[in-house]
């Protein structure tokens, strides 16, 4: 089973020597940063710094910085578990195109440990403690100053929570949170996301949006807040699948929305229309800075919290980070739901340095011509691939997570005036790299093998690979220890 709450985790990792508490004081002005990038980028232990400076509280940081910590805190042993469980819920029947991914959904969350259940403030513990008023005061929060032309301080592992104005649907985000002042937040909620949508909604309206964020999560919700699922999939639903158990929840104090009953610290306000401030600089995943722009200001008029709370945060910048194994865990848990998408799909990886949604590695089982181009444009037809800047397409008996093979394949398989395609389509909100914001070029590479129908009408045909004679293959496997290698 998952683990019910942060501190609970935190005391597991610490009993088999995974987590070190940083006792001495440290500045959450560029030192924590520092300390928790190199730590991460050596795969090194979860960290607790206990003494932040200016702060009222611990800060947990570089907690999900490998693949075994994200497993072992949602229960698992590794990514393949859930994207088998997945896979064979979906076996019976493999409904087609995005609605069938929905129905899939729906049969998940028809699971009696899915859905969330609601628990009563007494005994929630992040009622344990609650401020109003001019009791509000963000400065206790450890927020993060963490790359030098950043614009101000960051909460980076907010969980925010909001619902539709329409339909009433919840929404749970992950977005970084600008601290303004000791009761202002910026709400960086970029173009492609469900949260901004519903505050444009309230804003046409001239409403105001309720808005809770919750921080130090139960390890599933944090993991769910992360997923790209489609607006009308709810995220507690998944957590709960994740997990194996039903999410806690409690309704907040001032706002109508629902958060974790065993969240540490949970912030609440209402969004006025138009209410916006500079947000950024900010040294983002993408490894650069994102320049400043006007985003949503939240004036808080509450904060819930546990005696003696702890935060979560988060470092990013150039990869690798902690976004690493989040990264990879969606990669592989949404593989079977891919496949219901795009059933061409044999295997895909989204490589670290490309952020996971600039580079996508496919591999086909080839059946016909321009087969590959059919596979590229159902990629950038499928929900938030669509952001997909670079498509690289191998055949199936290419391991696409084996980055020397495939930039074998790449290398050595494309004539680039007839297997290159580009075209234009959506990019990501922070994408640097093209030259007007939200749209660009894209590219695809067709590095499969290419049959005679495609144009390639050489003698012979598509010549085959090298490979070991297997008799042979086998006898020198059966003697190596002779040759004293």
């Amino acid at each position: 089973m998952a683990y019910d709450d942060l501190r609970s985790f935190l005391r597991a990792l610490e009993r088999e020597g995974d987590l070190r508490r940083i006792k001495a004081e440290v500045d959450p002005h560029l030192e924590i940063g520092e300390i928790v990038d190199r730590v991460q980028k050596a795969k090194g232990p979860a960290l607790l710094f206990e003494n932040v400076k200016g702060a009222a509280m611990p800060l947990a940081m570089n907690v999900f910085g490998t693949e075994r910590r994200l497993a072992k805190s949602l229960g698992l042993k590794g990514p393949e578990e859930i994207s088998e469980k997945i896979a064979g819920l979906l076996k019976p029947e493999l409904p087609q195109g995005f609605t069938g991914f929905r129905d899939a959904f729906g049969k998940l969350a028809s699971m009696a440990h899915v859905p969330p259940k609601n628990v009563k403030s007494g005994d929630a513990p992040v009622h344990e403690v609650v401020l109003t008023g001019d009791d509000v005061n963000l400065d206790d929060l450890p927020a993060l100053f963490t790359w030098p032309l950043d614009g101000g301080s960051f909460f980076n592992l907010g969980l925010t929570h909001t619902k539709d104005p329409d339909s009433g649907i919840r929404n749970l985000g992950l977005y970084r949170l600008q601290r303004h002042d000791r009761r202002t937040i910026g709400m960086h909620w970029q173009i492609h996301k469900d949260s901004r949508n519903h505050y444009a909604v309230a804003a046409k309206r001239g409403e105001r949006l309720p808005v809770a964020i919750a921080f130090g999560c139960p390890p599933a919700v944090t993991y769910a807040a992360t997923a790209p699922l489609p607006g009308d999939i709810d995220e507690y639903l998944f957590a709960g699948f994740v997990a194996g158990e039903r999410v806690r929840m409690v309704d907040c104090k001032t706002v109508p929305l629902q958060v974790p009953a065993d969240a540490e610290v949970v912030l609440e306000g209402w969004l006025e229309p138009g209410e916006m401030l500079p947000e950024g600089p900010f040294g983002d995943h993408t490894g650069f800075y994102t320049p400043q722009e006007p985003f949503p200001a939240l004036t808080i008029d509450c904060v819930t919290m546990r005696r003696r709370p702890v935060l979560q945060s988060i470092v990013v910048g150039r990869p690798p980070t902690e976004d690493g194994p989040l990264g990879k865990f969606t990669e592989r848990f949404f593989l079977p739901l891919l496949k219901i998408i795009i059933p061409d799909i044999v295997d895909y990886d989204l490589p670290e340095a490309g952020g996971f949604h600039n580079c996508v590695i496919v591999s086909i089982d080839k059946k016909y011509p321009k087969h590959a181009q059919k596979v590229m444009h159902a990629i950038w037809g499928a929900h938030m691939m669509s952001l997909t800047k670079l498509i690289i397409v191998v055949d199936a008996d290419c391991d696409v997570h084996d980055y020397q093979e495939v930039a074998w394949r790449a290398l050595g398989n494309t004539d680039y005036s007839r297997d290159l395609s580009v075209v234009e389509g959506p990019v990501d909100h922070l994408d640097h790299a093209s030259y007007q914001q939200f749209w660009g070029g894209k590219a695809g590479i067709d590095a499969t093998r290419k049959l005679p129908e495609e144009g390639y009408t050489r003698d012979g045909g598509w010549p085959e690979m090298v490979t070991s004679d297997p008799e042979t293959a086998a006898l020198v496997t059966k003697r190596w220890k002779e040759y004293g290698l």
